[in-house]
């Protein structure tokens, strides 16, 4: 194990041991040091390590402390690795994101203030006026975002932003069919939010997993090969069960 690894683990160890807390002060750089048998340039960089993954903050004139450790900001910092997946990963995150979202959709309409219904309903004809592929994507993420915050899970919230994030690398928006995806997409924008304000929860879980599960779909139509088609070409965008009800797929 490098000095560095073993700065690392040593500062690890010492908070998950609680030995040192939330929002606690670091012991001096020359504590940690004899203590843990490194190097300040050791030490220096397994504080910078840590600072990446939001475990500790360096705080101007103050010294490192101990971060919230509240489990969002945990949730958050794993940006830096997720956005490194590439499409075969992508689609695998939204296995998981199918299920956590439609879970978050049910708290949403369970627990949904009035204020939710009306931000929801003004949401919906914001994505209707839309004026751009950009637009809507941006929009689209707010959507996701508010029914997320509305079921009242930080860490989900948190958790769900990372992935929603990654996935938007890959768009459909401005391609062959994207007037019809749009169609699609609204569509089940518009039952999430219905049933969301119906205050129905079953209902509102079974429209935000078909909604990211068709998604999904596209996304699978979407990885690169050789001889792939155009997209409207693939899957029809105007006849039957086979239609998806959302397309963007920097995230539906």
């Amino acid at each position: 194990m490098s000095a560095v690894e073993r700065a690392f683990h040593g500062i690890r160890h010492m908070i998950s041991s609680q030995e040192l807390t939330a929002e606690q002060r670091l012991p001096s750089e020359s504590e940690l040091c004899e203590r843990l048998g490194v190097s300040r340039g050791s030490l220096r960089e397994a504080v910078r390590m840590l600072a990446a993954l939001g475990v500790v903050e360096s705080r101007h004139g103050s010294g490192v402390y101990v971060s919230s450790l509240k489990p969002e900001e945990f949730m958050r910092s794993l940006a830096l690795t997720v956005e490194l997946l590439p499409l075969s990963g992508v689609l695998e995150l939204y296995e998981v994101r199918r299920v956590l979202e439609s879970y978050a959709a049910g708290q949403a309409a369970a627990k949904a203030t009035p204020l939710v219904h009306a931000q929801l309903r003004d949401m919906l004809i914001r994505l209707d006026d839309a004026s751009s592929p950009n637009e809507a994507s941006v929009l689209d993420a707010e959507f996701h975002q508010l029914v997320a915050e509305a079921g009242g899970n930080a860490t989900i919230t948190a958790l769900l932003a990372v992935m929603k994030n990654r996935s938007r690398a890959y768009q459909i928006y401005g391609s062959q069919g994207t007037d019809a995806i749009r169609r699609m997409s609204e569509d089940g924008h518009r039952q999430i939010a219905e049933a969301i304000i119906a205050g129905d929860p079953a209902m509102a879980s079974a429209a935000m997993a078909s909604h990211v599960a068709q998604t999904e779909i596209w996304l699978r139509h979407y990885a690169p090969a050789p001889d792939r088609k155009p997209l409207d070409q693939q899957l029809p965008l105007d006849s039957g069960p086979a239609q998806p009800q959302s397309g963007e797929l920097e995230g539906s």
